[in-house]
Order: C-alpha cells, then sequence, then structure tokens
C-alpha cells in the first residue's frame, strides 16, 4: 500500500479529538457542511487550521499541509493570505473596522461593481452567498409583487430555497447538495420555490405557463460549461413574462473572466450576486442589479448591522484591484486543464473508469465502482500522510503552479496504481482507519 512520507510529523490528534468536543457543544460540529471532518475522513482528518498562507495549511499540531482540496471552499483564488489583501484589512483594523457612521469602502466598491456591470446601476452587500441569495428573492418580490421563484442550481440553505423540498422531498437532489431535509422550514411555503433541471427549456416554461413568478434564480452554470442558447430562450421567456431574472455568480464569479460567467455568454440579467472570491476569503458578498428592481430594497427591510463594517468592502477593493492587473483566471484554466488531462491519463493507465464533474477549475471526480466512498476516504486518508489535502475535489488558485502540480501528479499515480491493484478485492474497509466519508447531506450520530 502507499508509503507514508518519512519527513511527515508523528499526529497527535489534536484536531479530531477538539472535533469530538465540538460535537457536543456544537449542532452538526462545523457551521459549514463541506467543512465536516465526515466529508474527508472521519476519525482523522485534521480539522483545524492554525495557520495558513499561500497553499500551505497547518493543523493544531504544526503539520503543514499542500491544499490540494477545496481552498476554502472556493474563496482563496489569489491563496491563503495574500499579503497585499492582509495589508489592506490590517490598515482597516488599525483605523476602525466599525463606528456609527458608514465605512466610504462601500461606495467605492459598489461604483466598481456597477463599473462591471455597465447595465447595472444599484448594489447591495452582504456578508455570506446564503443572505446575498435571501437578498435578491426579496428585492425580486418586491419589485414584482408576486411571490413564487423557478430555481436551478445551489443557492443556500435559508427557508425560501429549501422550501422546494417540502412538496417533494428529493426536489433539491439534483442541485448539489442530496438528502436536504426542510426541517424547521413552514409548511406554508410550499409550492414557492419550483426547481428545474439545467438545459430543460421546456419545464421552465411549463412553469411559468401554471404559476405566477417573481424570478427565476439559476447558477449560469455549475458542472458544464454554459449553455449559451439556454440561457437566451430562459431570458427571452422571463422578459416576456416580466420575470426577474438573478443570475447567482457566487461560486463561480472571477474564475473564467472579470466579473462572472455570464459575461461571456452575452445574457445580461437583471440581477447578479458575487461571493466567495470577492474577498479572497473576507466576507463579502454582493447583489448587483437595474434600478427597476434595486430599488424596490427601499421599500422592504432589509438591514443588518455587521453588514456595515469595514473589512469585508476594503478586502474586496484590494482583491478586484489585484484581479484586473494579474487575470488569475487565465492562470488557473491553464492549470485546471493540465489537472483533468492527468488525472483521465493516469486512471485510464491504471484501468480505473473515472468521471470528472465540475467547472475544470472547480474539478471533482468520481471512480465508477460500487466501493467509489471507502476509495474517496482511502485517498484523503494516504494523502494526509504525505502532507497533503486530497479529497475528490480540486480548487485551482493562482498558486497552484507546475511544481505543485507535479506534487499532486506523482501522489494521484502512487494511489491510483494502489486502489487498482487492490479492487478486484472490493474491500478498502480493513486499510481505513476510521469510518468512511459521508456523501450529501447527513446528519452527525
Amino acid at each position: 500500500m502507499k508509503k507514508n512520507n518519512p519527513k511527515a510529523k508523528k499526529a497527535k490528534n489534536t484536531g479530531p479529538r477538539l472535533y469530538n468536543r465540538a460535537k457536543k457543544i456544537i449542532p452538526g460540529g462545523t457551521m459549514l457542511l463541506s467543512k465536516r471532518p465526515e466529508m474527508f475522513a472521519p476519525d482523522i482528518w485534521p480539522s483545524y487550521f492554525s495557520k495558513a498562507k499561500g497553499i500551505d495549511v497547518w493543523d493544531l499540531d504544526g503539520v503543514r499541509y499542500k491544499d490540494f482540496s477545496i481552498m476554502g471552499i472556493g474563496t482563496n483564488i489569489l491563496g491563503y493570505g495574500r499579503d497585499e489583501v492582509d495589508q489592506a484589512v490590517i490598515e482597516t483594523v488599525r483605523s476602525g473596522n466599525m463606528s456609527t457612521l458608514n465605512c466610504p469602502e462601500e461606495v467605492y466598491l459598489a461604483e466598481e461593481l456597477i463599473k462591471m456591470n455597465p447595465w447595472s446601476s444599484m448594489v447591495r452587500f452582504a456578508r455570506t452567498g446564503g443572505e446575498a441569495n435571501s437578498i435578491s428573492i426579496r428585492i425580486a418580490r418586491a419589485a414584482t409583487g408576486k411571490d413564487k421563484i423557478a430555481i436551478c442550481g445551489y443557492h443556500g440553505w435559508h427557508d425560501w430555497y429549501l422550501s422546494a423540498n417540502l412538496a417533494k422531498d428529493k426536489s433539491l437532489d439534483g442541485h448539489l447538495l442530496p438528502g436536504l431535509e426542510p426541517l424547521g422550514v413552514p409548511r406554508g411555503l410550499s409550492g414557492t420555490s419550483i426547481p428545474f433541471n439545467y438545459g430543460d427549456i421546456d419545464a421552465l416554461a411549463k412553469i411559468v405557463e401554471s404559476n405566477e413568478l417573481a424570478a427565476v434564480k439559476m447558477e449560469v452554470c455549475r458542472s458544464t460549461n454554459p449553455d449559451i442558447n439556454f440561457l437566451k430562450e430562459v431570458r427571452s421567456i422571463t422578459k416576456k413574462h416580466n420575470i426577474v431574472l438573478i443570475f447567482d455568480e457566487c461560486t463561480s464569479g472571477f474564475r473564467e473572466c472579470y466579473g462572472g460567467i455570464y459575461k461571456k455568454t452575452g445574457v445580461e440579467p437583471d440581477l447578479v450576486m458575487y461571493g466567495k472570491t470577492l474577498g479572497n476569503g473576507y466576507g463579502i458578498t454582493a447583489v448587483v442589479g437595474i434600478d427597476d428592481v434595486m430599488s424596490s430594497a427601499e421599500k422592504t427591510f432589509i438591514s443588518s448591522t455587521f453588514w456595515t463594517e469595514r473589512i469585508g468592502p476594503s478586502a474586496a477593493l484590494k482583491t478586484l484591484e489585484i484581479m484586473k492587473k494579474e487575470k488569475p483566471w487565465i492562470f488557473i484554466n491553464q492549470q485546471a486543464k493540465k489537472v483533468r488531462r492527468n488525472l483521465l491519463k493516469i486512471a485510464k493507465k491504471n484501468n480505473l473508469d473515472l468521471t470528472l464533474g465540475g467547472l475544470p477549475v472547480l474539478t471533482n471526480f468520481s471512480i465508477n465502482h460500487p466501493e467509489w466512498l471507502k476509495i474517496k476516504t482511502y485517498i484523503t486518508q494516504e494523502a494526509l500522510k504525505n502532507q497533503m489535502l486530497i479529497s475528490n475535489s480540486f480548487y485551482i488558485s493562482s498558486l497552484h503552479n507546475d511544481e505543485a502540480l507535479q506534487q499532486y501528479f506523482e501522489f494521484m499515480e502512487s494511489i491510483f496504481q494502489d486502489i487498482s491493484n487492490h479492487l478486484s478485492e472490493t474491500e478498502f474497509h480493513g486499510n481505513l482507519h476510521g469510518n468512511i466519508a459521508h456523501s450529501g447531506f447527513q446528519r452527525l450520530n
């Protein structure tokens, strides 16, 4: 089986032990489902970090890992701890992050986002993607006087979205996370959010015909390249029926161009949302839109104390400045092609049936085998022994250079060969040091 890195420090398991404490006092164990150790390698995942810089992450025992995984769930497109962004934040902290008065940076950032989207004229800020999604829905409903929403993609945890699973508990299974239970969501919201599948214009047309829609909210793409003809048809239908079209670029924004993948399609929405990469790890999200719709935010109550803090806008301004200058999306897409090409090559060499998914820069893979979750857990387990954070998703940053990728490829070559040699046994559990990773949403025991 895979040999350990002789330079690796002997694990003290401080992180896993702390996580066991956390599960007793924090419902769900973590604040974000995607960061649960159960999603990677239960019982041995480091769980917590003491430091992060570039593509390196140090755990609570001082062990240093290369991050070839989800890079802060896709927040750090410029790598962890980008000096210029951190310095802007430090200066903000020294000057004061909060006061009775408003921070001027929110005006400067709004102007930059409007300049980025010349069809738009107004902006509202929040600090999380879920908040931005909910804000956009409230604005669309206020602007149209209608309630129902047609959705395509993943848009967060709030009631308006999870209500899609009230009528049919698997309605959202094809929209990123299967198994989401609408417990705690008012039954009265049933039927107010109606899912449709990407590319299925007939399904959307039927929804529009039988419902008074306030908005169509969708990701421009998630697992495939944008379908421009489909997006044009969506735009045509929404204009014809005076429905607000909302593009959710919280995940995809700034990964293929400056401002979002929608800009490559020629299709302009009424509202667009940004998050994750906007502040390179600092909390800031935005809803950008046309005046006729956005002005409705003045008529309904949308307000939060910590939307007025100064760190988020300061980080975003510096991040956008760097991105305009360096155009990181060019490099990360070049690297993404290498990752996908080499994964397929290595898999084929080892007679593994590999499937790739996601945007190239947010690549995920799976091996088509009944024991896939065991195999996935085993990959992560062995990567940890070699001081790498690896799962079946690789979110590429501008610091994943060729040297880093070579390290990744060498490990994947070795582990795929190892898996291939033992695949016929269909028994990886005996080689695991803990439980098997979860898939989708599962409640903790």
